[in-house]
């Protein structure tokens, strides 16, 4: 690539704290396995600032850049075989890469190898004109997709499905899908997609708009209303599933009387606090509460391949890559419907 600049803009976070500084980094050079891409579009994720903020107990090295929707074009390869080529349109994810040979990664989970890079955390990611990614577990994007609507499910529609699958739910039964955000509203649509009969709860009127467009059964103003009650009264036992996608603790704990006996709960929010819950009605309910984190490679191509096939489209609204603190404070606040996504 002759014509690589030698810096490009990217956002860093410095220093944890509310903001990014949007600045010059050296163009990286990719090493083995890894291939150089030139973005086009990036999701962002509430991940991402909590990644900048530092709120979780494993903190990215300062400074990085944060970011893990991105959608770009292979401009460079590195030493090593690649299943890319140049000009192949790739994406960067949240697991960036695992060592491969551990037991984790030889039975199917490698999302919890302990060697894993996470994208825009360990590794810098896509809130920049260029990435770095590996190429043996990079995103391939399907032909024709628009880099913007697809940038979301390389996290959040990978993270959704993957928690759906995890719920054990099955076509016909219920689900709840708590949270209505960047995550939620495309889980909506795979539950729907995978033939489950979908209540959604969150305590904006909007946003359950949102999910009612994408096929919700039946939405729940939590704010309006007690969401157990409401789910026990209209499914008459309580749903198979749920899936916590909220990041406000308190949609962990309603989450235990919104399952019916023996159903499951799947947490794919993480907020910061605690998980406040009555130890006497998980057993009495004999529930089954997992964590889900993002989906294995094969999750991934399954993800999109809905997708590709027209069964999810993340609701999208574009930005800058100036924005990204303004887009932030949005995040904060709870005023982002759908998601947001950087148009290079």
């Amino acid at each position: 690539m002759s014509n690589a600049p030698e810096k490009f803009t990217a956002a860093v976070v410095d220093e944890f704290g509310p903001e990014v500084t949007v600045r010059e980094v050296d163009l990286p050079e990719p090493g083995r396995n890894q291939a150089l891409v030139k973005l086009q579009a990036s999701g962002i994720c509430h991940t991402d600032l909590h990644a900048a903020e530092g709120d979780w107990p494993v903190k990215p090295p300062l400074p990085f850049v944060p970011g893990h929707e991105g959608v770009g074009e292979v401009v460079k390869l590195g030493p090593g075989e690649h299943d890319v080529e140049l000009g192949d349109i790739v994406g960067n994810v949240w697991l960036w890469s695992a060592c491969g040979t551990c037991e984790q990664c030889r039975t199917g989970w490698e999302t919890l190898c302990n060697d894993a890079e996470y994208g825009g955390y360990t590794v810098d990611g896509s809130f920049g004109e260029y990435m770095l990614v590996d190429t043996r577990y990079c995103a391939r994007i399907p032909e024709g997709a628009d880099p913007l609507e697809v940038s979301p499910i390389l996290c959040a529609g990978v993270t959704v499905y993957k928690g759906l699958k995890m719920t054990e739910t099955r076509p016909g039964q219920y689900v709840v899908i708590s949270g209505v955000g960047g995550l939620g509203h495309i889980a909506v649509q795979y539950a729907v997609a995978m033939g489950m009969r979908v209540i959604a709860v969150d305590i904006a009127d909007e946003k359950l708009e949102l999910a009612k467009k994408h096929g919700a059964e039946f939405t729940i103003n939590a704010r309006e209303q007690d969401p157990a009650e409401a789910v026990m009264e209209f499914t008459g036992t309580g749903a198979h599933g749920v899936l916590v996608t909220a990041v406000h603790e308190a949609a962990f704990g309603q989450a235990i009387n919104m399952a019916r006996k023996g159903g499951t709960i799947v947490f794919n929010g993480l907020p910061p606090g605690e998980f406040p819950a009555r130890i006497f009605d998980i057993v009495f309910k004999a529930l089954t509460i997992r964590g889900s984190l993002v989906g294995t490679r094969q999750d991934l191509e399954e993800a999109l391949d809905f997708y590709a096939r027209g069964l999810v489209k993340p609701t999208i609204a574009e930005c800058k890559l100036d924005d990204v603190n303004s887009v932030f404070e949005d995040l904060r606040k709870g005023r982002i419907d759908g998601r947001m996504a950087i148009r290079y």
